[in-house]
């Protein structure tokens, strides 16, 4: 079972990021067109120092697999699969059109009735 996550919905559309840690829930909404001072990296970063999010080998990433732009998908992929080859995380995806709604209730029913998929990657880019 899936307790504590980041999750990442990156496609160029309506993109945040959100973590549930310690029973607590967290959503940002990012800008578009986020500049090199203030890269993906960094914000998915500060977002989990400032609400003390411990990634182990117990934390799960869930990322969307799209579909989506291709340049969004892929740094989020890879952010993702970043911080599961550093901290040994369990990475998980999920397609856009599971999650009607970018919110705790909505994951959720993704989490509980294994909707995700943990044989990464295949991810769908609109062209």
């Amino acid at each position: 079972m899936i307790k504590d996550f980041l999750i990442i919905n990156i496609t160029g559309n309506k993109d945040s990021i959100g973590l549930r840690i310690n029973n607590k829930f967290f959503i940002k909404e990012l800008q578009k067109n986020i500049n090199e001072k203030e890269s993906l990296v960094n914000k998915i970063m500060l977002f989990l120092d400032s609400n003390k999010a411990k990634i182990d080998k117990n934390f799960s990433i869930i990322v969307n697999l799209g579909p989506g732009g291709f340049s969004y998908i892929r740094k989020s992929l890879s952010i993702a699969k970043g911080i599961n080859i550093s901290k040994k995380s369990k990475l998980y995806g999920y397609k856009d059109a599971q999650l009607s709604e970018f919110n705790l209730k909505n994951i959720e029913f993704l989490i509980r009735e294994n909707l995700l998929e943990n044989k990464l990657i295949k991810p769908v880019y609109i062209s």
